[in-house]
């Protein structure tokens, strides 16, 4: 199993070093016969998930992604420019930012699925502590893109939004950021939908979210 994308995966650097990351999550909740694989790099943005596939393993067979967040907080550090603007010229810039996305995360997605393996993909959520609400409403605007995609091409989809509700799902070193809490609710979600997904299954249409 190939966790791919960005610090949804890669949330070391926000856990006590005493304390499982994500990935370390994962491990135990699957059978002792699999393994994961981090590719995903924390800081990294939905183009940068193609510089990540050249690494994949040989023997890889599931692929997990997860990106879009550090896309949608590149946005948030211009909400200063959109202040003050009318209704209208904001939503046009935000629609010019959902247009670059989608096209971003389409070329993303077809590169990742070019490998023809069971690939799942995970929104980005939105119950951050202390996010401000236009940013919130922001983020829809790219989990529209990402279930979007998802459905056209058929592949599974794990919101994210349903998995980490709650403020201890975060992590107090970087709000954004999974915590220990939070990277085990993520785990187990991926683990429930892995476990009885066959190989055989190159893509499946299906949308989960606390892992039930």
């Amino acid at each position: 199993m190939i966790l791919l994308g960005d610090s949804i995966f890669d949330n070391g650097p926000y856990v006590p070093t005493d304390h499982d990351t994500t990935s370390s999550h994962l491990r135990r909740a699957l059978p002792d016969s699999w393994r994961v694989s981090l590719l995903a790099v924390d800081g990294h943005l939905t183009r940068d998930v193609e510089r990540q596939l050249p690494d994949l393993p040989g023997d890889a067979t599931h692929l997990l992604v997860s990106a879009g967040g550090n896309d949608d907080l590149q946005v948030a550090a211009r909400w200063g420019l959109l202040e003050g603007q009318r209704f209208g010229a904001v939503a046009r810039q935000l629609a010019g930012y959902q247009k670059q996305f989608r096209r971003e995360y389409r070329e993303m997605l077809d590169k990742v699925l070019e490998h023809r393996l069971p690939t799942a993909i995970c929104t980005v959520y939105t119950a951050v502590p202390g996010l401000p609400e236009e940013q919130v409403a922001a983020l829809s605007y790219y989990n529209d893109v990402i279930v979007e995609e998802a459905a056209r091409r058929r592949v599974a989809v794990l919101d994210l939004r349903l998995v980490c509700e709650s403020v201890e799902d975060y992590s107090p070193r970087s709000p954004i950021e999974p915590s220990v809490v939070g990277g085990k609710k993520i785990a187990l979600a991926l683990a429930a939908l892995v476990k009885d997904w066959p190989v055989e299954a190159v893509r499946g249409s299906l949308v989960v979210g606390d892992g039930s």
